[in-house]
């Protein structure tokens, strides 16, 4: 293969740090690689097409497949994966202690198109049977104010309220302005023990582990994307990428379990490699489009049925073909 010259935005996670740090190249490609937030890759990329590689919003990405001519092209890699029950926040006081009880609610979030937001929706339909037409949203900063906008694809009937520069949904929840907050940042309240702000699931693992047993859903956050103009000239350059993601990610997760020393500072982090495996298999962190297959359709699904999209995107078309891993 050649040798090309390509630049990539990710986030620094044991299974890009290979890629980082040039343990890992991938064959044929010279990647220059930079450091940065997920949002702000996301942002990037979709605003100017920056990077040729880059991180990306799996919901965004699904979006942006279902028009003509979509700018980019994904390869399986599911590199941030992450359940969000956790992420629902409600007042003690409230009266909710149940998925069901949101209804008629008024319910916090920074960014509605997001994919955990996404996920987060599509579980409180289909498994409490609330649609998102049934809450009262209010969008904007959780401890900082922002400038709101409405979100694009939003349908009529979904009520949004946009916060100013001068609101933060974290003071809104406190002060009883809001009844929850579905966000993937933990509001200051709940980090600094505010005695009335609590998690909706309490016990999310295991509501997280039933979730996942009784679906075969462990939501996918984040893709990778190629421009599509550099995959149409160099087609080679996905299978290359690819590999190089896999091999960067078995370096990270061969790397944990080891009792010699503890690879992360948590100081049960056999027990947590060791359950991992028992509920998800020994590829526990897959990628690649068959093992993620009822994760991925789900979220074709919920993108769609929430009018992010203008059709029902196939899992099949999202991927460069590409083998292994």
């Amino acid at each position: 293969m050649a040798q090309h010259s390509l630049s990539m935005a990710c986030w620094d996670y044991d299974r890009t740090r290979p890629l980082i740090d040039g343990r890992v190249k991938p064959e044929g490609i010279d990647l220059r690689v930079e450091v940065m937030r997920p949002r702000q890759a996301f942002e990037r990329m979709l605003a100017t097409g920056e990077f040729d590689v880059c991180e990306m919003s799996f919901s965004n990405y699904v979006t942006l497949r279902a028009q003509p001519d979509c700018p980019l092209v994904a390869l399986p890699v599911m590199l941030s994966k992450m359940f969000r029950h956790d992420c629902i926040y409600v007042r003690r006081d409230s009266g909710i202690t149940k998925g069901g009880d949101l209804r008629g609610k008024r319910v916090g979030t920074m960014r509605y198109t997001s994919t955990a937001l996404v996920f987060a929706r599509g579980l409180l339909q289909h498994d409490f049977g609330i649609h998102a037409r049934d809450l009262h949203w209010f969008v904007g900063g959780i401890d900082h104010g922002v400038a709101a906008t409405r979100p694009e694809h939003t349908p009529d009937d979904v009520r949004i309220t946009l916060l100013t520069k001068a609101q933060t949904l974290n003071d809104m929840l406190v002060n009883g302005e809001v009844d929850a907050l579905i966000t993937q940042d933990i509001p200051s309240s709940f980090l600094n023990r505010d005695p009335n702000i609590v998690r909706l699931f309490p016990d999310f693992k295991a509501v997280e582990t039933e979730y996942y047993q009784r679906t075969g859903i462990f939501p996918a956050m984040h893709t990778v994307v190629i421009k599509a103009p550099a995959y149409r000239e160099h087609p080679q350059i996905a299978q290359s990428i690819y590999d190089a993601f896999c091999r960067a990610k078995d370096i990270a997760t061969h790397g944990l379990y080891d009792t010699d020393a503890l690879h992360l500072t948590l100081p049960f982090l056999i027990d947590h490699v060791e359950e991992a495996r028992r509920i998800f298999g020994d590829d526990y962190f897959s990628y690649g489009l068959e093992p993620n297959r009822r994760t991925i359709a789900a979220l074709c699904q919920y993108v769609h049925e929430q009018n992010l999209s203008s059709r029902l995107v196939s899992p099949d078309e999202l991927f460069a073909p590409v083998t292994g891993c």
